[in-house]
């Protein structure tokens, strides 16, 4: 039987009288790369600020590591998940180095971890460089280190291949799946490109118009002489009429 480190139950989040989400039930295994796939202001943000205790459902509820997520909870369910949300932050007018200083205080985690995770991303000879003058790809993997520190177990990241380039994305993937094979780390990826998804993922849940309308192992697609592609294309085709 698989284990699922993230459930969600009828999961649903309201704007109004709009929902942003509505009854989204998630099964995350433990260990290897979920694909959140869906078109942008699918519901995909929503989601994951849901599941980092960011903002609060309207309904449903959410496991993590087998333990609900409340408010008695959260914090002690958060130390498993590292996350990288939106675009990576820091202090512009500060080194690496500093910004991961202050991160490391927020999270109470000894700075003795620093060095290696700079090590993980291919960042500690950049460590002394001031933000402002990082590119794009250094500050996603500044992000990563951060989202890193503290060893947790699951990491969730919100599109971090956005705005990269080619040499950059490949990059990407490549740290992403290191993270799985030496850590038995679970990744939680969002997209809206289903390309990124097929290279990286194991498991894939497609969200579209605020409702999921797939979820399963891309191996098992295979077997059913499906692709995900032909599924995401209806579910895109449909949504523009």
């Amino acid at each position: 039987m698989e284990r699922y480190i993230i459930t969600t139950e009828h999961l649903t989040k309201k704007h109004g009288a709009d929902y942003r989400i509505r009854d989204i039930n998630l099964h995350i295994p433990q260990t290897g790369i979920y694909g959140f796939l869906g078109p942008n202001g699918a519901g995909k943000t929503t989601t994951l600020k849901l599941l980092l205790g960011l903002i609060r459902p309207d309904s449903g509820t959410i496991s993590i590591c087998g333990q609900s997520l409340t408010e008695r909870t959260r914090l002690k369910s958060l130390r498993e998940i590292g996350s990288l949300i939106e675009n990576p932050s820091g202090y512009a007018h500060l080194t690496g180095l500093e910004n991961m200083q202050i991160v490391a205080k927020l999270k109470n985690v000894p700075f003795s971890q620093i060095g290696d995770v700079l090590k993980v991303v291919d960042l500690y000879q950049q460590r002394d460089k001031k933000l402002k003058n990082y590119s794009l790809g250094m500050k996603q993997r500044l992000g990563l280190a951060m989202a890193l520190l503290g060893n947790p177990k699951i990491l969730i990241l919100d599109e971090p291949t956005n705005g990269l380039d080619p040499a950059g994305i490949q990059e990407m993937r490549c740290l992403l799946k290191s993270f799985v094979t030496d850590r038995d780390m679970t990744i939680l990826i969002s997209s809206h490109l289903l390309s990124e998804i097929e290279q990286l993922a194991d498991s894939v849940g497609i969200i579209n118009q605020g409702e999921m309308v797939y979820e399963g192992r891309l191996s098992d697609l295979a077997c059913q002489g499906q692709h995900l592609e032909d599924i995401f294309l209806t579910l895109t085709e449909h949504s523009g009429k």
